[in-house]
Formats: C-alpha cells, sequence, structure tokens
C-alpha cells in the first residue's frame, strides 16, 4: 500500500535541521558522483506548466520524483493553487512508489535547507551577525530559518514590497525563532547585514552591488531563468560565486547568466558547486572578523 502524507503530515515530521542534513549529505554525493540529478524536464498544456524533477542518490538510497505544475486558471476556475507539488517516493530496490507525499512545504524547507548549508561552510562565523531578508513570503521565512539553524544570529531586517506582509513576517518569526527582526522602510537598510537573502519573484536585480559590505555572504534562491535575475553584475562580479549545481546554474541562473552574456565575467567565475565545498575539493571564502 502506498504511504500518503498530506502536507500537515509532511509539516509534522519535517524540521528544518534534520533537512539540512539531509541536504547537506545530497550535496556530498552529487560532488562525489554518486547521484543522479537529471535536469527538470518540461512539459506544456494549452493552460500550464508541468515540470519533473526525478533524483536518485546511490549511498542514501534515495529515489524520487517531484512532479511541480503551475496552473494560473486554477484558483478562479478549479478552486485550486496556482502552484501545486507532489513528491514521489519509490523503493530504489524494486521501483515501486511507496509514497506520496505533498511537495509544498517539503519544496521550501529543502530551499532554505540548502541556503543553510551554504551559509554553514561560506558565511562569517562572527557571533551575533545579522540577516537582511529581501521578501516576506514562505521561502522568505524559509531562509531566516536555516540560517538561524547554521549562525548565531542577534538581529535580523526584513524589507518586502508590501510593508503589511514584512510586518507580518516580523511579527512569527520573531516568536518562531526568538530573533529580533525589524522591518526596513527601505532595501538599502538591507546591506549593511553580515548575510543577505533574497527570496522574491523580482526579475530585476533588488540593489546595487556596490553597496554590499564587503565581506557578506548572499543567499540568491529567487532566480530561476535565463532572463531572470536578483543580482546585479557588480554583486556577482565582486563575489566568490558557488552555486548549487553547475549544470543547473548554467541552465536557468539568471543571476550568473546576464553578466556573462555582458562580458563582465566567464564561465570561469562559477568557483565551485557546493558539494565541492562541503567534501573540501575547493576551499570556501570563510572568514572571521
Amino acid at each position: 500500500m502506498v504511504l500518503i502524507l498530506t502536507r500537515s503530515d509532511v509539516m509534522s515530521v519535517l524540521d528544518m535541521k534534520d533537512c539540512m542534513d539531509a541536504v547537506e549529505k545530497a550535496f556530498t554525493e552529487l560532488a562525489e558522483g554518486s547521484a543522479v540529478l537529471p535536469l527538470r524536464n518540461a512539459i506544456r498544456p494549452p493552460d500550464g506548466l508541468a515540470l519533473y524533477m526525478p533524483a536518485y542518490l546511490r549511498k542514501m538510497e534515495a529515489l524520487a520524483c517531484k512532479v511541480v505544475t503551475v496552473y494560473k486558471d486554477n484558483p478562479t476556475k478549479h478552486n485550486l493553487p496556482t502552484t501545486i507539488g507532489k513528491v514521489l517516493l519509490q523503493d530504489p530496490l524494486t521501483g515501486e512508489v511507496i509514497c506520496i507525499m505533498d511537495g509544498g512545504y517539503l519544496t521550501a524547507v529543502r530551499t532554505g535547507a540548502a541556503s543553510g548549508v551554504g551559509t554553514k561552510y561560506l558565511a562569517r562565523q562572527d557571533r551575533g551577525q545579522t540577516v537582511g531578508i529581501f521578501g516576506a513570503g514562505v521561502q522568505a521565512r524559509m531562509q531566516l530559518w536555516a540560517v538561524t539553524e547554521a549562525r548565531n544570529i542577534g538581529k535580523a531586517l526584513v524589507y518586502d514590497i508590501s510593508e503589511e506582509a514584512a510586518r507580518l513576517f516580523a511579527r512569527e518569526m520573531s516568536e518562531k525563532l526568538q530573533v529580533e527582526i525589524g522591518v526596513a522602510k527601505d532595501p538599502t537598510e538591507l546591506l549593511a547585514m553580515d548575510i543577505l537573502c533574497t527570496a522574491t519573484s523580482a526579475s530585476n536585480p533588488l540593489f546595487n552591488g556596490a553597496d554590499v559590505r564587503e565581506g557578506a555572504h548572499i543567499n540568491g534562491i529567487g532566480s530561476h531563468s535565463p532572463g531572470q535575475r536578483e543580482l546585479d553584475t557588480a554583486i556577482v562580479k565582486r563575489s566568490l560565486f558557488v552555486g548549487d549545481s553547475r549544470e543547473a546554474c548554467f541552465g536557468e541562473a539568471g543571476d550568473l547568466l546576464i553578466p556573462i552574456q555582458e562580458g563582465a565575467i566567464t564561465e570561469a567565475h562559477f568557483y565551485a558547486e557546493l558539494g565541492e565545498i562541503i567534501t573540501g575539493k575547493k576551499r570556501g571564502a570563510r572568514m572571521t572578523r
């Protein structure tokens, strides 16, 4: 019998720290060559988009496929969310589907966990660090949660185009994480923070990269298409660029692709995959003031 896990089921058992541990092991397998992670395949029916993301981790004995659909008319025509995600977990020995689970919350935590692992290996190790969060949605919440697992955070500052959403974020997340969270009236206020997380749907850069403090760590997660970016050319050029997957970044990360197209950097600017940092194949830029 196939196990069915609803969103509430997943929320009741999935913790950020546990997810970060699993994600770190997965990045290690990717770097060591024991992971099979094809680029996602897309099918475009007349009214939507269907994405299929399979993966196999040999050492962890994990075989799964995430299916995500985006149908913009769902809310008005079918009383369903625009984006729906499900994960099919298979027995790697038999191929049988053994679990179908809601993928929305799982994806949000997993994305946050990847930034948490990146922060663990690449950000400064100062005590009482500060965090700037661009965006106040679900992904922004997961970013802050993960960063607080990776570092001792003294204060956070959030900015969103909706001040009401930012205030709600600050109230809910300060209670959840026991961290002081302020609401910025202007995005430039965040640029003095030690760690920046960009979790928006913006198509154009969120800030002037020349104004970011030296030694800051940035988790850029919103850009997912060649023509879209949250980070400008200046900050990418200044940065030691570490990506989750080289193949994926060169296939769809506008943050990297646009500066290359402009001639500001070359493909060699991609320094390492996160897994290469974790396994010690390449050295990170972690510093202590």
